[in-house]
């Protein structure tokens, strides 16, 4: 049997119970654990998919087609492991899943409550990780607040299964604010002390307390903490603000959250903990050689949390190529043929973002133009190709009417269409093409000198695919099919001759993309925009660069 790790969260939201949660089992799984986590999340939705970016920020998609929260994506970049369907559970897939066992009789006729009918399948969903024998550990994040009327259920869970399990196989962490008042010049721990208390009076009693502060937790802070809300001193851990969320594991080590875990679950057998590979990741993370601007064409900018995975490939990418990734931001609304040079100048690289419906897509079309036509780096992705396919269709095969029908159902010539298998699809959740498939690379390719091989696998969500009625005139006019599906033939890869660097993916390969393992397409194409950089600068600087040489 697993041991369980509970994280809770008081005070405010977006503390960073997700990055906390990832710190703790990277120094875990670091001393030779088998870890996992998993996100409970307490709003009716059954998942994320039909969820706008603004509302919750982007939805991460597993190896086995969930939709899930954008947390998972933080497991999977610092576990350097896959998550899937049972890693995320939400209050609507708990009591969807009740209602339809009510429905069948499962019950014998009793009066279905939340306690004890949806407590205990919520129960069941945070033990069944840790009973197939798999993981030493298993961290279960709670989404919310400790108080929100939603979350009581997760709550009272937790409360039951603290009471019902040996005292040495389960811990709670809760994260908490210290905030820092600058009339007063210090810091306050009375938010602390309530929501601990309102843990308490749910019947939960914390193990550990992690303070986010933006100064340092002096001894007589923690004694304090220690004694009003009842832990041990060495239970109060400081979670100063660092500069990357990268730094948080190492900081976390220093303050041992991971020892007093081990300490209180009663495990003796492992390691010291190894993060070489973390550190000289952190370190060429924050010494780089040299600095690129990528745009970042897209609609939900306002919300950073929109294209998480996107800016964390990007990171990723950078270190390796020990180089800084700045990424401007430009909102396609705004993106016009009189103003696309201002708005794109200065950049190295341009990526056009995924997204669903019509707006902002004539801004993607003309920032698409302005990379093909200038030789910028260019890098779509699932919407961003199909953008690339429209723009050249449109511009260099002359079909001016050309589109998706996903904008436009009565396009005459409708170069991106939707597959087959969802014209007949009316609901939404969940339907979409979902989780990994396989693509067939063309030999002295691109994209095949990116992989170095000819079979890969990626992550999809989609509806829309490239039509290939089209292809044959694509090809002949210099735009190929480098990636193709090999059972259905759908186009999964598109790129363009005689360009120093373009390709367009229907797949998000941001979501694969770890810290051990950057992925593939965002490390070239931060190596071309370097490139770009390099010769514009030979440019600038003619007489510095005979200097040099």
């Amino acid at each position: 049997m697993a041991k369980y790790i509970f994280v809770t969260g008081g005070v405010t939201s977006s503390l960073g119970k997700g990055i906390i949660s990832a710190s703790l089992a990277k120094l875990l799984q670091s001393r030779g654990l088998r870890v996992t986590i998993q996100k409970f999340d307490p709003y009716i939705n059954v998942d994320p998919g039909t969820l706008n970016p603004y509302e919750h920020g982007e939805c991460y998609v597993t190896e086995d087609g969930a939709e899930t929260d954008l947390d998972l994506g933080h497991y999977e970049r610092f576990l350097n492991i896959y998550t899937s369907q049972a890693n995320n559970v939400t209050t609507g897939r708990i009591y969807q899943t009740v209602i339809n066992k009510e429905r069948e009789g499962a019950y014998l006729g009793k009066t279905v409550q939340v306690v004890p009918h949806i407590t205990d399948e919520i129960k069941k969903r945070m033990l069944e990780l840790g009973q197939g024998g798999n993981y030493d550990v298993v961290i279960t994040e709670i989404g919310g607040t400790v108080g929100d009327i939603e979350s009581l259920p997760f709550v009272e869970a937790v409360r039951q299964l603290q009471w019902e399990l040996p005292e040495e196989d389960t811990v709670v962490v809760h994260l908490t604010l210290i905030p820092y008042l600058k009339a007063a010049k210090e810091l306050k721990t009375k938010p602390t002390q309530h929501s601990v208390k309102m843990l308490n009076q749910e019947g939960v009693h914390p193990d550990m307390i992690v303070c986010r502060t933006e100064r340092p937790l002096l001894p007589e802070l923690r004694r304090k903490i220690a004694l009003f809300c009842n832990v041990k001193q060495e239970g109060v851990i400081e979670a100063a603000d660092v500069p990357t969320i990268y730094e948080v594991p190492v900081a976390m080590m220093r303050e041992k959250l991971d020892v007093i875990c081990l300490k209180k679950l009663n495990i003796t057998n492992y390691n010291e903990p190894d993060l070489t590979k973390w550190k000289e990741f952190l370190n060429k993370l924050k010494y780089p050689k040299s600095r690129v601007t990528i745009g970042l064409i897209g609609k939900y900018l306002e919300l950073q949390d929109a294209y998480k995975s996107i800016l964390e490939s990007f990171i990723h990418a950078g270190a390796v190529n020990e180089c800084q990734v700045q990424v401007m931001n430009v909102h396609s609304e705004f993106i016009t043929a009189d103003n696309v040079s201002e708005k794109l100048a200065g950049l190295d690289g341009l990526l056009v973002a995924p997204g669903f419906g019509h707006r902002g897509v004539e801004g993607k079309i003309t920032a698409v133009k302005y990379a093909r036509e200038r030789g910028l780096p260019f890098f779509g992705i699932c919407l961003g190709m199909q953008m690339a396919v429209i723009e050249f269709a449109r511009n260099v095969l002359g079909l001016k009417e050309a589109h998706s029908t996903e904008m436009d159902p009565e396009t005459k010539d409708p170069v991106i269409d939707l597959m087959e298998e969802q014209k007949k699809i009316t609901a939404k959740g969940g339907t979409m093409r979902l989780g990994a498939y396989p693509c067939d690379l063309k030999e002295g390719s691109l994209a095949y000198k990116i992989y170095g091989k000819a079979a890969i696998s990626e992550r999809h969500r989609h509806r829309w695919e490239f039509n290939n009625k089209y292809l044959g005139q694509f090809e002949q006019a210099g735009m190929k099919a480098s990636g193709k599906n090999p059972g259905t033939g759908l186009v999964e890869i598109i790129e363009l001759t005689g360009h120093p660097f373009f390709i367009g993916v229907q797949y998000h390969p941001e979501l694969k993309s770890t810290v051990e393992n950057p992925q593939p397409v965002f490390v070239h194409f931060v190596k071309a925009a370097k490139a770009y950089a390099e010769k514009k600068n030979e440019v600038k600087n003619p007489l510095l660069q005979n200097e040099m040489t």
